[in-house]
């Protein structure tokens, strides 16, 4: 019998190292927004799956 998992929570800590130099502002704030986008599709994804059952 399959087991079918209803909900799944995930925590995540993110922690900002003041010392770990300084990253250049374009490159960081594309990498933002594409890890942003990746979330909003996976998002998107398990909406439609939850629609169609």
């Amino acid at each position: 019998m399959p087991i079918e998992i209803k909900e799944l929570h995930i925590k995540i800590n993110v922690n900002e190292n003041s010392n770990s130099g300084a990253k250049p502002a374009s490159s960081s704030a594309a990498a933002e927004k594409d890890t942003v986008a990746e979330c909003v599709e996976q998002v998107m994804k398990i909406i439609e799956r939850k629609k169609e059952r």
